[in-house]
């Protein structure tokens, strides 16, 4: 078989249905990963699919190559990514979800785990599975595996209110935004009941996406929300991406939070129930961070960008929660698994146990001003890289790391300038103590990046 290197990403596969992904591949990835997890003991395999209308296909698919390996097969249907989460760490199995997230409707793609929701990446069996498949996966003997259906989304939404009750909660008008996505199926199960008036968006389960692109990264699909905030009178809104394993927030007034602002906020939530705890945060996440986890008697420990570097960090430290500049939310009683609806618990928990509103909550959470992601389209990513660095790496008062890209700290600001894994992309981001600043040090570092 062909390489696949274009599908095969750093901690997925993902690819353009019907050219780069299709059933009969999809397949002979399910007997990779199956003869991956049965050497580790695992008697089963979870399977979940977002609403794209290629995902039962694919996830059948996956099923049947699972089951020609004799491994069974749990399939748990339409699911969110930390869906499908929960019952591989409940039922302390391997996962596979049928998602290309945020991407448009042409894309899937398929997200793996061991059990208990550990993550596979390159370095942890899927260089191996793509290996395996290239090669040609052996047949096996025996006989087959079989499937069975199993329904946890009520169990989900019960584990989550668990961990943070929301049940005493001031009543709460939010407005939530699931892009039709995976949100509109999991919100109305975990929200049910509780003191909060849900004023739906785009609920309806279509992986075309009619209305705009699930991805609540991207300024232009707040827009909705944002406007829905300010003619209801909400105390919030929350936006999903497609796969509902990310959540996005706006204030009462519309205003985006920061997520670097909600990591804080749900580290000092968590840290009141584990006094000393350890809390990750990833090197893009603001200045602020640290600081108030240090405050309030935490250990912040910072690390590289991406699922697989948290986990692990969180694995080793005993993290109690780990938080992303994209919105990716860590919990340790989660399986160390990243899930946006717990995060949005905790804001909303948070701000139903006080009388004012959600971006005076939030404001003590925020301290310095930052450009946000900017990327640039270069023709050599090292070359402009080092030139960055050897304009910065000599001031007075600098510091250089390369963690993960080139970080500068400076007396009065920092920036990150990092390679894009998959495109001829520089991606920087910049935090300074006032606008002014920040705003100059971009303009400097970008002047130099785009030559």
């Amino acid at each position: 078989m062909s390489d696949l290197s274009g599908i095969v990403k750093a901690y997925d596969i993902r690819g353009v249905v019907g050219e780069q992904l299709d059933e009969d591949l999809v397949e002979r990835f399910g007997a990779a990963f199956a003869r991956l997890v049965v050497g580790e003991a695992a008697s089963a395999v979870v399977i979940g699919h977002d609403m794209r209308e290629s995902s039962p296909g694919l996830a059948s698919a996956f099923a049947r190559g699972v089951t020609s390996q004799g491994v069974d097969v749990i399939s748990i249907g339409l699911a969110s990514t930390d869906q499908l989460y929960f019952a591989s760490g409940s039922l302390n199995l391997p996962g596979a979800m049928f998602t290309a997230s945020h991407n448009p409707a042409k894309y899937n793609g398929i997200k793996l785990c061991r059990a208990g929701a550990a993550p596979v990446g390159q370095d942890s069996g899927l260089a191996e599975i793509k290996e395996s498949v290239e090669q040609g996966v052996p047949p096996f003997e025996g006989a087959r595996g079989v499937v069975t259906e199993r329904d946890v989304l009520a169990d989900y939404a019960a584990y989550l209110r668990k961990l943070v009750d929301l049940s005493n909660s001031r009543p709460l008008k939010v407005v939530v935004d699931a892009g039709n996505g995976m949100g509109g199926h999991t919100v109305p199960q975990v929200f049910d009941g509780l003191p909060i008036d849900v004023v739906p968006m785009y609920f309806e389960l279509d992986g075309s996406f009619p209305n705009h692109e699930a991805n609540p990264l991207d300024p232009a699909n707040l827009v909705d929300l944002q406007a829905k905030v300010r003619e209801t009178g909400a105390d919030a809104g929350i936006a999903f991406d497609g796969d509902a394993d990310r959540c996005f927030l706006v204030d009462e007034n519309g205003d985006p939070v920061a997520p670097s602002a909600i990591t804080a906020l749900v580290a000092v939530r968590e840290l009141a129930k584990e006094p000393g705890a350890t809390i990750i945060h990833n090197l893009i996440t603001s200045k602020a961070v640290p600081e108030i986890v240090a405050e309030h008697g935490g250990k912040p420990v910072r690390t590289r960008v991406g699922h697989s570097f948290i986990k692990a960090t969180m694995a080793e430290t005993d993290a109690i929660f780990g938080g992303e500049h994209s919105a990716h939310y860590y919990f340790r009683d989660f399986w160390r698994a990243d899930t946006g609806m717990l995060a949005a618990m905790h804001v909303l928990a948070a701000l139903g146990e006080r009388d004012g509103p959600l971006s005076e909550l939030t404001a003590n959470y925020r301290r310095y001003a930052a450009s946000g992601e900017i990327n640039s389209t270069v023709d050599d990513q090292v070359a402009r890289q080092l030139a960055v660095k050897d304009a910065f790496e000599n001031r007075q008062g600098a510091v250089v790391d390369e963690l993960d890209g080139l970080t500068v700290e400076l007396p009065d600001g920092w920036f990150n300038l990092r390679p894009s894994n998959t495109e001829p992309l520089l991606r920087l981001n910049v935090e300074a103590r006032d606008e002014d600043t920040m705003r100059a040090l971009t303009d400097e570092v970008l002047a130099i990046v785009r030559g």
